[in-house]
């Protein structure tokens, strides 16, 4: 089973200056917004929940909306589970499309199987286009898993997390495949610009002879209050690659985040059972496989009208309650 959680729009409360603290960090704002959408869309069901008991008790309304079954705020598609419920969700653009810069950035997670990252990414772009009712994104960022940007080691010849030895070749097989699925987005105009995230210049002297459609964008985390090192910026220009710098974490969902996030914990939301197996909900073993960040800024005013995230993971087993047993 496919488990697909929304944040919505996490500007709900109106469009924002675009402007972030610098310490402010993805995943954070990631799981902020998946907690208040849960607790959000919970609350709404348990009050149309409470309506119903009340019309059939005289009026009267229980209020009590504690241990609410996740049925009830969630729904089930095809063998995907969305937490929560599509009729909760779907916060499209209030003017057109064609007003907004719309950037869409997917992170491909550590443990998904590479041979699912063009599947991957199909749903994360399908999600995003149907969330803003829009038919193309202005920029489409891809952040691979195991790799990071290192300005200490970048132009020196060093050994950092980005240099290419044998061992990552399998890994860069996976990403030149999954390339040439982006490049479909941007073919078909569903993608007008692509890029990439974390590439340091050795991996992108292999990388960009062999793709079709070149990035034009290099989302990089840089240390140390963004130096970028200066032959990494000459070979950008060289190759009209535009850098841009990010404080987005590249392991945005661990696993045991996300099943703390889910269970019947404390501050889970109920869909998955606790590990003492004693609460009901989901069981089976939990595999995060991509998170998507999408951000739509009004073009003429710089503000950030709709901004919010999808993840995906993936449950071994379904749904076992206590009334099942």
């Amino acid at each position: 089973m496919k488990l697909r959680l929304s944040t919505s729009n996490i500007l709900s409360g109106g469009p924002s200056i675009v402007r972030r603290p610098i310490s402010e960090k993805s995943n954070v704002e990631l799981l902020n917004g998946l907690r208040l959408n849960f607790a959000s869309c919970k609350e709404a069901a348990a009050t149309v929940d409470d309506q119903v008991a009340g019309s059939l008790s005289n009026g009267h309304v229980s209020g009590k909306n504690n241990n609410i079954p996740f049925e009830s705020w969630t729904s089930l598609d095809s063998n995907c589970l969305h937490i929560p419920s599509k009729a909760f969700q779907a916060t499209p653009l209030i003017e057109e499309s064609s007003e907004y810069d719309i950037t869409v950035k997917l992170f491909l997670l550590p443990g998904s199987r590479f041979a699912d990252w063009g599947l991957h990414l199909q749903e994360a772009i399908a999600a995003v286009l149907q969330e803003l009712s829009v038919e193309s994104i202005n920029l489409l960022i891809v952040s691979f898993p195991g790799i990071s940007f290192d300005a200490d080691t970048e132009g020196r010849g060093g050994c950092g997390s980005n240099k290419i030895d044998a061992s990552d070749s399998e890994l860069f097989d996976a990403m030149l495949y999954a390339w040439r699925q982006v490049e479909l987005l941007k073919s078909s105009g569903v993608a007008l610009q692509i890029g990439l995230a974390e590439f340091g210049q050795d991996r992108l002297s292999k990388f960009l002879p062999r793709t079709k459609y070149r990035p034009t964008v290099d989302q990089i985390n840089v240390r140390d209050c963004c130096v970028v090192p200066e032959s990494m910026m000459l070979f950008a220009k060289q190759e009209n690659l535009e850098l841009l710098a990010h404080n987005d974490c590249t392991n945005i969902l661990p696993q045991g985040t996300l099943r703390e996030l889910l269970d019947g914990g404390e501050n889970g939301a109920g869909v998955l059972a606790g590990a003492s197996g004693e609460d009901e909900g989901l069981r089976g073993d939990l595999k995060p496989e991509w998170v998507v960040k999408y951000t739509a800024v009004v073009r003429d005013r710089g503000v950030i009208e709709n901004k919010g995230y999808f993840a995906s993971a993936e449950l071994s087993e379904k749904s076992v309650s206590r009334d099942d047993q």
